[in-house]
């Protein structure tokens, strides 16, 4: 797995899916990914999974829904309740990239115009139709909410987004409507998506829900997911989840699985 880099020092994309040229000839084989193996203990049942097609998901651990300056502490919303779900989420992106495992930011970041944004979303932002929602400044930051390049937009304070990471705008609770995610993932040929943030029953649960219907292999982090909804319906995701399309794991076992595979090597990359 490549990780060139641009001009600028970004290394988002790994380069796993090109053609290659020998000779006067072009050949549609793709670098080969070497396989490695990693053990998971998960629900419904455990899982033998390839970390070097697999990819973290990271949804919405952004300032406006994180933050107690944000857009949803001005509302009145506590998200201190988040807080354990940041910290278990900071600790799967690092053992994430020390496996080898492309990190993705996937947050709402709406254009300034919202020129995209159907009325059905604006109304979940701003129910009475007052202009308090998306791209208003009505945040505790002043920032506009929820808005492409705002703070609101950035990955929470104290998550370690790097220059390598993948960062993926979205506008609807799917991460994957009207977002390149879907051609993202497969140039990284991945088939595997474990997923953390919040809210695990709203946005979390939206994408992983759409990644399994396109046939991605899901896994939801029960600790590096939460909701300030009332705790029955995190646990309605988690059944949900394990019923219906994938399964559910802890961040520690995550991480000894990953570890137990070993990073990529010299001789593994494309």
């Amino acid at each position: 797995m490549s990780t060139n880099t641009t001009a600028d020092g970004r290394a988002p994309l790994r380069h796993r899916n090109r053609w290659q040229f020998p000779g006067d000839a072009v050949d549609l084989h793709r670098p080969p990914l070497a396989a490695r193996t990693a053990r998971l203990p998960a629900e419904p049942a455990p899982l033998i999974l390839d970390p070097t097609r697999t990819a973290l998901v990271v949804v919405d651990l952004q300032n406006d829904f994180c933050a107690p300056d944000g857009w949803l502490a001005g509302i009145g919303v506590d998200v201190s309740v988040l807080a354990p779900a940041l910290a278990l989420s900071a600790r799967a992106v690092e053992g994430a990239r020390a496996a080898g495992v492309p990190v993705l930011w996937l947050n709402w970041g709406n254009r300034p115009d919202q020129a995209n944004v159907p009325p059905g979303v604006a109304h979940v932002y701003d129910p009475r139709g007052t202009g308090e929602g998306i791209g208003s400044r009505t945040a505790p930051s002043g920032a506009p909410v929820l808005t492409k390049d705002s703070w609101g937009a950035a990955p929470a304070d104290g998550l370690p987004a790097e220059p390598g990471d993948l960062h993926i705008d979205k506008y609807r609770m799917s991460g994957f409507w009207d977002t390149p995610l879907d051609s993202v993932l497969r140039n990284l040929r991945v088939d595997t998506l474990l997923f953390a943030g919040v809210n695990s029953d709203q946005c979390v649960y939206a994408t992983l829900v759409d990644a399994a219907c396109l046939g991605y292999d899901v896994v939801l982090l029960t600790d590096a997911s939460a909701t300030t909804s009332p705790a029955y319906c995190h646990d309605a995701t988690l059944y949900n989840v394990r019923q219906c399309y994938g399964f559910t794991a802890t961040t520690p076992d995550l991480l000894a699985a990953l570890a137990g595979a070993g990073p990529l090597t010299p001789k593994d990359t494309v």
